[in-house]
């Protein structure tokens, strides 16, 4: 890849989804290109630093949307928890992230993914590809790609939970807690 010196690739979820994921399922360009394809669930997840640009400890793959997630050696399993998202100008619903853990057969390990998809793809493609094949029998022969995905893999580390109380406070709450303080200091 021709990446500037410096670069660094740290998307938001709302990025993901519109600069990326939307540009692939329309079959636009994406600049700069650093995601890259790969049939993402028949590799273990230690088997895929090497196959794609890494940012941290950090992986991203576009792959196909598909419900076997399931490698030689476990299975992707889902957490249960899908989260909207949101453009942060018009608060639009644009995506859907769903959490999944890697298990070892019936072991949970701290390969963690986060897979990306388009709300509601399967209706607004159908309705799309009708309007492109009134006149056209070619586009009949392209691939849907409204079914692609964007996987976020990473490791999380045992030691960053051993060393959560639970209790993250944000930057205002510090900011309240330090003039809390401010009251035991006695002033001349």
């Amino acid at each position: 890849m021709n990446l500037p010196p410096g670069f660094r690739f740290f998307p938001t979820d709302e990025e993901l989804v519109v600069h990326f994921l939307q540009r692939k399922a329309s079959l636009l360009p994406c600049h700069p290109d650093v995601i890259p394809d790969l049939d993402l669930y028949p590799y273990d997840p230690w088997a895929l630093p090497g196959k794609a640009l890494q940012e941290g400890r950090q992986w991203y793959f576009y792959s196909r949307k598909t419900q076997e997630r399931v490698t030689s050696n476990g299975y992707w399993g889902s957490m249960g928890i899908d989260e909207p998202i949101f453009t942060s100008s018009t608060h639009k619903k644009v995506g859907i992230k769903k959490y999944l853990t890697f298990y070892l057969g019936d072991s949970q390990t701290n390969w963690i993914m986060q897979e990306y998809s388009l709300p509601d793809s399967s209706s607004s493609s159908s309705r799309s590809s009708k309007r492109s094949n009134r006149g056209s029998t070619s586009s009949s022969h392209k691939p849907d790609y409204s079914k692609w995905v964007i996987c976020r893999v990473y490791e999380q580390n045992c030691s960053d939970e051993e060393d959560d109380d639970g209790a993250e406070l944000s930057c205002l709450d510090e900011v309240f807690l330090s003039l809390d303080d401010l009251d035991e200091v006695s002033l001349p």
